[in-house]
């Protein structure tokens, strides 16, 4: 979660709301479901929605095209997507279409939390694939740095209000 909250506060100082995301590896064996080799970090990337002028430029789900990429595979099914908020609908269908095996995010989404707040699409049954969720994880670190970047941008236009009146 460290270098996911490194990527958030790097979107942050590109004035692109502060989530970032880490895809790690851990290639398990199928049948005892033991570690084949060590985790490692395949991808990291944070929100460039403003920068890209690309609704789909979520920070998770912009790393988790990218693991694929460097897996050479569209199943992300020994990955770990790590992610400073909760993913919304997009972003936690992504993480089903690719069958990740877990997602560990750190503040909730009151307004469009779809793994585990608003909806259950991590552990929807009609679905064909399930994921571990993992909750919470740094959760004040995550929401404070949402919290101050909303809170300076509601400052930028109040100040730009009363020059223009």
């Amino acid at each position: 979660m460290a270098l996911a909250l490194e990527e958030a506060r790097a979107a942050a100082a590109a004035g692109e709301v502060p989530i970032g995301a880490v895809v790690v590896h851990e290639p398990m064996d199928r049948g005892t479901r033991r570690p084949l080799a060590e985790p490692r970090v395949i991808s990291r990337a944070h929100n460039r929605r403003e920068t890209d002028r690309d609704p789909a430029g979520h920070a998770e789900f912009l790393a988790m095209k990218e693991a694929s990429r460097v897996l050479d595979a569209w199943r992300l099914s020994d990955c770990t997507v790590y992610v400073t908020l909760e993913p919304c609908i997009m972003c936690a269908g992504l993480m089903h279409q690719t069958r990740v095996a877990r997602c560990v995010y750190g503040a909730a989404d009151q307004k469009a939390g779809a793994v585990g707040t608003l909806y259950d699409i991590h552990a929807d049954e009609r679905l064909n694939h399930q994921f571990e969720a993992v909750r919470g994880v740094r959760e004040e670190e995550c929401a404070e740095l949402l919290r101050d970047f909303f809170a300076a941008r509601r400052g930028k236009r109040a100040a730009t209000r009363k020059e223009t009146e």
